[in-house]
């Protein structure tokens, strides 16, 4: 099996140089040495453990592709950008038939399938690439539609605790919300309380300072409506390993899927977990 190259776009951002680092380390993968980044980067290049790569700002992108499918051939793109550039980054991959594989959160994401579905490429599409999280998520979906209305009397509370840095409330949270509602209990998305404050996350929550720059914690509280019953889910991410092995096995997948001549398809992590 040759390696599956891979144009890992994003860097110098933290998820990307974690997907990048999994992809070096791994004989399934080749990593092209270019990478497409935001008009704030004013580098041109950036190494990561001795491979130099060349970072492509967006005036730059289309013209250089060009060159890069010519001297590569085929390859998959990994997009963990920014939310701003979501929809313009995968109308841009599905123009140049670039197959990808979207971990960036935030924009619209029902444009996103739309995109891809009219496009002559495949995609794999999530809002988080950790695939115990999404199992997690699978089951709320389960119980919300073979249980609805189960929590109905019940108040809600979401909390979730991400990196300062981090742009928009997690996607985790906000499909949570959608089971959250069909289990019977009202709520909306901006009800959701976003910490993004280090000093509130250390001293409130109890999150290590190792991982204030990088970390995922969630907590979904209910309460009766006589407040005698309390349910309580969490789950506590430290770091982004997590996310950087669960993006290589949907680009497994996704290579796969563009063998088989699969075009116009959208696939989510619970396609790949149900293949992995």
């Amino acid at each position: 099996m040759n390696p599956i190259k891979t144009m890992v776009n994003g860097l110098p951002g933290n998820v990307a140089q974690i997907v990048a680092r999994h992809i070096l380390r791994d004989p399934r993968f080749e990593l092209l040495p270019y990478s497409m980044t935001g008009p704030e980067i004013q580098q041109s290049g950036y190494s990561l453990e001795a491979v130099s790569l060349e970072l492509i700002r967006p005036d730059a992108k289309a013209s250089k592709i060009d060159t890069i499918k010519s001297h590569q051939g085929q390859f998959l793109s990994v997009d963990f950008t920014h939310p701003a550039v979501v929809n313009h980054n995968a109308e841009f991959y599905c123009q140049a038939g670039l197959p990808f594989v979207m971990g960036t959160t935030g924009g619209d994401r029902q444009k996103l399938v739309e995109t891809v579905s009219s496009s002559s490429i495949a995609a794999v599409i999530a809002p988080n690439m950790a695939k115990q999280i999404v199992g997690f998520q699978a089951m709320m979906e389960y119980a919300a539609d073979t249980f609805p209305a189960l929590f109905e009397g019940y108040t809600l509370e979401i909390k979730e605790s991400h990196q300062n840095g981090k742009a928009d409330t997690s996607g985790t949270a906000k499909a949570m919300v959608t089971y959250f509602n069909q289990l019977g209990v009202p709520f909306s998305e901006d009800q959701i309380i976003k910490i993004r404050n280090p000093e509130i996350q250390q001293t409130q929550w109890g999150i290590d300072q190792e991982y204030l720059t990088g970390h995922g914690w969630h907590t979904y509280t209910l309460v009766s409506e006589d407040r005698t019953v309390r349910f309580e889910f969490t789950h506590n991410i430290n770091g982004r390993e997590i996310y950087g092995r669960g993006t290589l096995d949907a680009l497994l997948y996704l290579s796969g899927k563009v063998e088989d001549g699969v075009s116009g398809k959208v696939f989510t992590m619970i396609d790949v977990l149900k293949n992995s």
